[in-house]
């Protein structure tokens, strides 16, 4: 008996939904053209709405992030230990990297606290203002350090450093003035140096004069505030006992397919976290920027519920006029002994069609147009090279966000008018 009502009720909602998509393609197709692509282009821009503003919020801090990488911290990234003045056992741990399988680079750098002086040849009063920027003199291997970060790229004006000459030195852009104008006096800067110029570098006790071969532009500020010299000169200059580094940036092949994560465990598990902090790329952007970056996320998607409310809106002022344009026909349909559930059901499938094409064609926007064209032009901010971020499974959610709410927008005002009394309906009154 049981069985028998249990496939009678399965039978009736098979049939309602069968007669209400046949009715819902009848008035699909007898529907103004005009008004059905409008419909579909309001979707498709509440799509967009509600996935491109909070990927672009959130794709500011991701750009500055992707760069920080790329320029700077590599995969895994060690620095020296709080009270200690290096990172220790530097030799031993660049030796294991070299030899463990998915590191293809490593580069070892070696980092003093100085200060900088562009004037120090013309200025003949001693009550002159003296040119001076404080900033991290930083010894590199020219070729490890390309191979991570692709510094010389960043250089814009001037050349970059060669192995085999002595000498020079690069100076990042937020040194000088007129880069770093832009920030206010956050921090002092060089007032008129170009590549050419000699200047004089001081790291404690010792001063050497330098030429300025280039200037380095980047938007990443642990690379902008630097002054870059070889590994060479930087020993020559700072009274250094030992050849320990202060930074290790390490890079993975990408064929590898190891995670960062794997190396910082490998490092780890062979006893080298007591010589330096060992990070991941992730665990190295400053966490400020993650909060921002929540924030963000946070105002995008509010952004974004705000456009929801309205596509309902919509969505619910044109079910509710096409329905009490029909309700004669509703009454008649309804006479005729076609359940109410089954035109419920058609206004419903009306408004999930208007969902799902305008949500597919935004689907198709943003991942074949808007993200390639993001990536090959970023948008161009002082602090970071701004892409469009838009994972699959955040943008799934959304898109099936857009047709609950847009089935509910449907179903409510379809509903008011359906259990309207059938003679009332069809009378009009």
């Amino acid at each position: 008996m049981t069985e028998n009502i249990s496939q009678n009720s399965k039978g009736k909602w098979f049939k309602n939904i069968s007669v209400g998509w046949f009715l819902a393609k009848k008035q699909i197709k007898g529907s103004n053209k005009s008004t059905t692509i409008l419909i579909i282009f309001i979707m498709m821009l509440t799509f967009l709405n509600l996935v491109v503003v909070s990927g672009i919020l959130v794709g500011l801090i991701e750009g500055g992030q992707l760069a920080d990488k790329r320029q700077y911290s590599g995969n895994v990234l060690i620095t020296t230990l709080v009270g200690n003045s290096d990172v220790t056992h530097t030799n031993e741990i660049e030796s294991t990297l070299r030899k463990m399988n998915g590191v293809s680079d490593v580069s070892v750098r070696y980092i003093a606290s100085g200060q900088i002086e562009g004037n120090y040849k013309t200025r003949r009063d001693f009550n002159e203002v003296q040119d001076i920027a404080g900033a991290q003199i930083t010894g590199l291997s020219l070729s490890d350090e390309e191979s991570i970060t692709g510094i010389s790229a960043q250089v814009k004006e001037g050349g970059f450093l060669n192995q085999n000459e002595s000498g020079y030195i690069i100076i990042g852009k937020n040194l000088l003035r007129r880069y770093s104008e832009g920030f206010g006096d956050v921090f002092a800067s060089l007032e008129g140096t170009y590549p050419g110029d000699e200047v004089k570098v001081t790291v404690g006790n010792n001063t050497k004069t330098f030429i300025v071969k280039g200037i380095l532009v980047s938007k990443v500020g642990q690379v902008s505030t630097r002054a870059f010299i070889t590994k060479e000169d930087f020993l020559k200059l700072v009274d250094k006992s030992n050849l320990n580094g202060n930074e290790i940036s390490v890079k993975i092949d990408p064929k590898s397919k190891l995670l960062d994560e794997q190396i910082k465990a490998n490092l780890i598990n062979a006893g080298f976290s007591a010589d330096g902090k060992i990070q991941t790329s992730a665990e190295a952007v400053p966490d400020f920027l993650n909060q921002i970056k929540i924030a963000f996320s946070l105002l995008g998607n509010v952004i974004g519920l705000i456009g929801i409310v309205v596509a309902s809106i919509t969505i619910f002022i044109v079910i509710f006029i096409n329905a009490v344009t029909r309700r004669k026909y509703i009454g008649i349909m309804k006479g005729i002994g076609i359940r109410e559930q089954a035109i419920e059901i058609s206004y419903i499938i009306q408004s999930i069609f208007y969902a799902l094409i305008g949500g597919a064609l935004g689907v198709f926007i943003v991942y074949v147009l808007l993200i390639p064209l993001f990536n090959a032009y970023p948008l161009d901010f002082p602090f970071s090279d701004g892409i469009l971020v838009a994972p699959v499974n955040e943008t799934a959610f959304k898109f099936f966000l857009l047709m609950f709410v847009t089935l509910i927008a449907g179903y409510i005002p379809a509903r008011n008018i359906v259990k309207k009394n059938t003679l009332d309906s069809i009378l009009g009154r």
